[in-house]
Formats: C-alpha cells, structure tokens, sequence
C-alpha cells in the first residue's frame, strides 16, 4: 500500500475535525510533562474542545482551501490543534489559563470565526469571557432598570400612590410670585 494511502484517511479525519470549527487554535506541546499532558487533555474535554497532534503535512493538507489555510505559516516543531465547534473562545481560554502553570505550552497562532490571529492576537481573544458570562451581563444591566423602576413604583404605592405623591410636592413648592 503507498504511503499516500495510509495517509489519506489522517488527512479527512483533520478535515472533518476542523470542517464545522468555530476555532482552531496550533500550540506548541514540547515539554510538557505526561501529568500536565493529562491535566490538559481532561480540561480541555471537560470545555467540550478537541485536542489532537498530528504531523505538521498532514495539518498543512487539510488547512489547503480553509478558511485555516492561514495556520500553514506556524506549522513548524511540534504542533497540536484545538478544536471549538460550540464557543469560539473557548481553546484559546482553557490553553492560556493552562499555560499560566506549565510554562511550555506555547500558543502559535489561531483562527476564529474565519480570521487568523498570531501568538499575541490569540492571547486578546483569551481574556475574552464566555459566551454565557457575557449574556449573564447583559440581561444584568437590562435588568437593573427595570428593578430599580419596579422600586420607585413600589415605594409610590407605599406613600398612598401618585395623587398623595403629587399633592406632597405640589405643598413642598413655593407659590410662584407675581
């Protein structure tokens, strides 16, 4: 069998990968030790991510006619991709945090949502929250109108409703002089 056939289904199995990716993001793993390895390949499952290392071709033929055609510059040493088809932040997040404890990683350059960041790009992009923390914000500051509206009715129903609150301030100004 030719070496282009056993090849070939690494190269689909990287483009079936990437094929729906809202983010894919090239680090470099180089010594790394086996425990961090681990703990790096669990945080990243639990983040719903894909991490996979595979030689720097056949990443280079999958990316050819991608919007991760970009990533063929950085794909030099030993390379691993991570793969986000739900959060777009989400790889560049987990491995930066990561890479705060084990010193080696080194994150190369990534693509999300269709553009290629280098090194200090994909370091922007990880101090960039969830998805859910930023809807949590969102509907927070919708929110706080609306409760502090619902308390100024409430403390008016309180005082005896609108009427008793316009006669008290109709009496508390002077008369107008003439």
């Amino acid at each position: 069998m030719a070496k282009v056939e056993l090849k070939k289904p690494i190269v689909d199995e990287i483009s079936a990968c990437i094929k729906d990716a809202q983010s894919v993001v090239l680090v470099d793993y180089c010594g790394l030790t086996v425990e961090q390895d681990t703990q790096l390949r669990k945080n990243l499952r639990e983040a719903g991510i894909t991490y996979k290392v595979y030689k720097n071709t056949l990443m280079n033929f999958a990316f050819k006619g991608t919007e991760f055609e970009g990533l063929s510059e950085y794909l030099e040493g030993p390379n691993a991709i991570a793969v986000s088809t739900d959060d777009a932040t989400a790889p560049a997040r987990v491995l930066s945090d990561f890479a705060k404890t084990a010193n080696k990683l080194e994150i190369k350059a990534g693509v999300v949502e269709g553009t290629v960041y280098d090194a200090k790009g994909m370091a922007s992009i990880a101090s960039i929250p969830s998805r859910e923390v930023l809807i949590s914000k969102l509907l927070g500051s919708l929110q706080s109108p609306v409760t502090n509206f619902a308390r100024v009715l409430n403390q008016l129903a309180e005082k005896g409703g609108a009427s008793a609150c316009v006669a008290a301030a109709a009496e508390a100004e002077p008369a107008p002089a003439e």
